[in-house]
């Protein structure tokens, strides 16, 4: 349910509880938002998927915030990213995969950059085994298909760095669809 005056966010927070370190567990980020003011909050697995409907306001104020009372509360930094969910349910309702053929060895992978790095990159971009090709960007949002079968060491995360800086954070497409379930 949307609150009169407020608008529907979607955070992807970055690097925790991977290879555990930097452990946030759900039900103390989820207060932690509420303590924040924001309404109907929801995290959806355990990776840093965060809906929830606040006051509509800028993405970057609503990053910051959100980020400083994480590391006030939790002792590191966790680098947020936020966007509308429109532009969430936008980007399910254009499945740029859809196209694809998918195997068991495919993997596809939406990137969430916070500025236009590297705009002149020609789309659709191979490495040179071509086990990732990044396929798309639209929104500051990268989109990206992993090849298993041709290589089972890729450096798809490193070459994401390389051409969009460190400023970036990774969900596989199963994540936006359950995502997308719950918006």
């Amino acid at each position: 349910m949307e609150f009169k005056d407020s608008k529907k966010y979607v955070a992807f927070l970055r690097g925790i509880n991977v290879g555990g370190h930097h452990i946030v567990p759900m039900a103390e980020l989820q207060n932690e938002l509420i303590n924040l003011g924001f309404k109907n909050v929801l995290t959806i697995l355990n990776s840093g998927n965060v809906i929830f409907d606040t006051t509509p306001d800028k993405t970057e104020n609503l990053e910051k915030t959100i980020s400083l009372k994480l590391e006030e509360t939790f002792g590191f930094t966790i680098p947020t990213m936020i966007r509308e969910a429109e532009i969430i349910r936008e980007l399910f309702s254009n499945n740029p995969f859809q196209i694809l053929k998918i195997t068991a060895d495919t993997r596809l992978y939406v990137s969430f950059v916070r500025e236009n790095n590297n705009p002149n990159l020609k789309l659709p971009w191979n490495s040179a085994d071509h086990s990732f090709k990044i396929i798309a960007r639209w929104e500051n949002i990268i989109t990206s298909v992993l090849d298993l079968s041709v290589s089972k060491t890729p450096k798809a995360m490193e070459a994401l760095a390389n051409f969009f800086g460190k400023d970036i954070t990774t969900r596989n497409w199963k994540t936006i669809e359950r995502i997308v379930g719950k918006l």
